[in-house]
């Protein structure tokens, strides 16, 4: 509070203009304990006018001395283009996204028999000859890959030959099982045991004998069986937004769960998929030009966002010598040490947020170049730059609606307010947490959502809903 009292002594001074003035605040005088009364008030004087100054904002150091908002134009120049940029590469990104999904969707419905969608978590086989056929399937659809698929698959290249079509069971090492006489004799070391098939083989539908695979399931050891496969594709739809495309590799795992030996094999494909540099291409029209003017308008970004990084640090480097200026100040004339809450006045946490989020944007946009380029594929990690860094420009303009009366009391007001309500946030969290620990524990066993923690904690949140605890408890007075 030191400060503020000290600048209510000089509500009636002016702020000198003059050059004299401002080549003394740019020079500070170095305090002693042996100055006279009349030089002492000249530097309390200078202290006042130079802290008035400081912690004023950029409208006001514009009518006291002419000094133009450098910083204020270029933050809000930085957020119509920031924004502009997030937008682009968001939509970019979104056809990523929808490329993936739609190649996980279509995968299924070509390797899973019989399936349909929204039959993840119900997709099961119950006799010995399903799984087999689930199989012999499989393994025929992946065979006939160019002649049934419509999308642009294809099988992965290794030098001169495909990829081949792992299929790998693993089971019990020793298993004698007796439930009529209530006996069993487990040997719970896991072996595996794998094959291999070529897609360059013949097709045509038929049994696993005809295809030679020698697959013979003990049911009482099995405990997985997995096919697992590669495919590569191209994203050919980015060209229509004057973009290049990408390649991804595909690789592919369906599971056959027989782990709790239940009487259901759950069945599930995984896709794991990788975007990767497409070789030896060649685009004609007008797409390199649209890449080479998004390039120099994510160099114009980066540009502007160096101004603003240098402008930040310039002014936190300035705050810094001002609080060691002041405290040296205090403690000669007045004797007295300036608290930590007062010093910490100079150090503006706005200009550190902007800093942050100039890192971030130009580290997003150097990353976006690359990947419009097609020197790298990190999509993610591009989103989460860019994504974060627009967060905090935006919340930046915080700042500047503090320089009207009314939202500047609503600021103060959250600002005073927050540690109480981060306090709240803890205890609310405690009694969250025990809260979906119990429900997970009581009712996880009796309803499919709730058999994860991830999914029991967003359920049981929703519970409160009428309409969704009257369908929960009518599923699971089914099960009783």
């Amino acid at each position: 509070m030191e400060i503020f009292f000290f600048l209510l002594e000089m509500s009636d001074l002016e702020i000198v203009i003059s050059s004299r003035s401002s080549h003394e605040d740019e020079n500070p005088r170095t305090f002693n304990q042996h100055t006279d009364p009349s030089e002492k008030l000249l530097l309390e004087d200078q202290m006042r006018h130079k802290l008035k100054f400081f912690f004023m904002n950029p409208c006001e150091k514009f009518w006291a001395r002419g000094r133009k908002p450098w910083k204020l134009t270029i933050q809000i120049l930085k957020i119509v283009m920031v924004t502009i940029q997030l937008v682009t590469f968001g939509l970019s990104n979104q056809m990523v996204v929808a490329f993936k999904e739609e190649n996980t969707i279509a995968f299924k419905h070509l390797f899973l028999k019989g399936y349909v969608d929204g039959m993840d978590d119900t997709y099961a086989v119950y006799t010995q000859s399903d799984v087999y056929d689930q199989i012999t399937f499989a393994v025929n659809q992946y065979l006939q890959l160019r002649n049934i698929s419509v999308g642009n698959h294809a099988y992965e290249n290794k030098g001169t030959e495909q990829s081949t079509m792992a299929i790998c069971q693993h089971f019990y090492k020793q298993g004698n099982i007796c439930p009529g006489n209530d006996t069993f004799d487990i040997d719970p070391e896991i072996e595996n045991e794998c094959f291999f098939v070529d897609p360059d083989e013949s097709f045509h539908i038929g049994t696993l004998e005809e295809y030679k695979l020698n697959l013979m399931l003990d049911f009482h050891r099995l405990l997985t069986v997995k096919l697992k496969f590669r495919l590569k594709a191209i994203n050919l739809q980015t060209i229509r937004h004057q973009e290049l495309p990408d390649c991804y590799k595909f690789t592919l795992t369906i599971t056959f769960d027989n782990k709790a030996h239940s009487g259901r094999i759950k069945i599930h494909l995984d896709n794991d998929i990788s975007i990767t540099e497409c070789k030896n291409w060649h685009v004609s029209g007008s797409i390199q030009k649209n890449t080479h003017f998004m390039m120099i308008f994510d160099a114009f970004v980066i540009l502007i966002c160096l101004v603003s990084m240098i402008l930040c640090i310039r002014s936190v480097i300035q705050g810094f010598q001002l609080q060691q200026e002041f405290v040296n100040f205090f403690l000669l004339h007045y004797k007295k040490e300036v608290s930590v809450s007062d010093q910490m006045e100079f150090i503006n946490g706005w200009y550190i947020m902007i800093i942050i989020s100039d890192t971030l944007t130009i580290t997003g946009s150097i990353l976006k170049m690359e990947i419009q380029a097609k020197s790298l594929t990190s999509y993610d990690v591009c989103s989460i730059l860019l994504g974060t860094s627009t967060m905090l420009v935006w919340l930046g303009v915080i700042r500047y609606l503090g320089f009207f009366q009314k939202y500047n009391l609503l600021i103060l007001t959250l600002q005073a307010a927050l540690p109480n309500v981060m306090r709240f946030c803890c205890c609310a969290t405690m009694i969250y947490l025990g809260y979906c620990f119990c429900g997970w524990i009581v009712l996880g066993p009796y309803h499919e959502k709730s058999l994860k923690n991830s999914k029991a904690y967003y359920f049981l949140v929703m519970m409160p809903m009428r309409e969704y605890l009257y369908y929960f408890l009518k599923e699971i007075a089914l099960t009783f």
